[in-house]
């Protein structure tokens, strides 16, 4: 019998509430060294990684002296740019103790929209993807795009990726275990497994962490895109690297979105 965790194709979706801790966008490095270790393993079992990161706001927050997410277009652009190349670094070290190197693709708006824009985009990644030694790990270019450019945030973007690139499983990993019910009681009750996402919107709490873009709502709609797109999503805790490996394999904590 073939491995549930080999031979797969997965879209991991790593939130800014994962890699960093308070407003002043520490990383977590004992996260982020999780993370790239489980991914590291799905890598030598087979599996087809493409990430999409968040956090270069974040990241970025220290160099200019910032010690909260700043609120104009300007000195968040300068901020992603810092940040982006930080956070690039960070993996690219991390995934080094590993075997693995790291490709970046920043992408906006108009490379979604745009036809011949979106097969480059896509040209790129099934080059990347044969050569199993790299990652590739995507981001919005956040340096360059204004409002009315933007992908909206990077649970879109993830969703998208999964689509283009026809994934067998989206992983949106946030920093709650999953989807909570109305009547849950902690954060540890959540929903296993949704057949019909139109049936747990309401359901969404956007409790987002201080440098956060897109709340539960957001992922949700991340969600009915994929889950339309026939890709099986799962929303899960980023802060659980070892559940990762499970989640491939069908088992794992975290919410499971069915496709029909």
């Amino acid at each position: 019998m073939a491995d549930e965790n080999t031979g797969k194709r997965v879209v991991i979706k790593i939130g800014t509430g994962v890699l960093t801790r308070g407003s002043g966008g520490e990383i977590n490095h004992s996260v982020l060294a999780g993370l790239t270790q489980a991914i590291s393993d799905l890598n030598r079992a087979d599996n087809e990684v493409v990430m999409v990161t968040s956090g270069a706001v974040g990241a970025g927050l220290s160099t200019f002296g910032f010690e909260e997410r700043p609120t104009t277009t300007d000195q968040l652009q300068a901020c992603a740019a810092a940040g982006q190349a930080r956070l690039m670094h960070l993996y690219e070290s991390q995934f080094s103790h590993h075997g693995l190197k790291v490709a970046q693709l920043l992408v906006t708006q108009d490379d979604l929209e745009d036809n011949r824009r979106r097969s480059n985009v896509l040209a790129t990644l099934n080059a990347i993807l044969p050569h199993r030694q790299v990652i590739p790990i995507i981001n919005e270019n956040d340096s360059v795009s204004v409002a009315e450019l933007k992908v909206g945030d990077n649970d879109v973007l993830s969703s998208f990726v999964a689509g283009l690139i026809g994934a067998d499983l989206l992983i949106l990993l946030t920093s709650v275990d999953g989807l909570l019910g109305p009547e849950a009681s902690s954060d540890s009750d959540v929903i296993k497994q949704v057949e019909d996402v139109e049936s747990v919107i309401d359901f969404a709490r956007d409790e987002k962490g201080e440098l956060s873009v897109g709340g539960m709502s957001s992922k949700l709609l991340a969600v009915q895109a994929s889950v339309s797109a026939g890709i099986e999503t799962i929303i899960a805790s980023g802060l659980r690297p070892d559940n990762l490996d499970d989640l491939v394999r069908g088992g794992g904590i975290g919410t499971r979105f069915t496709v029909s």
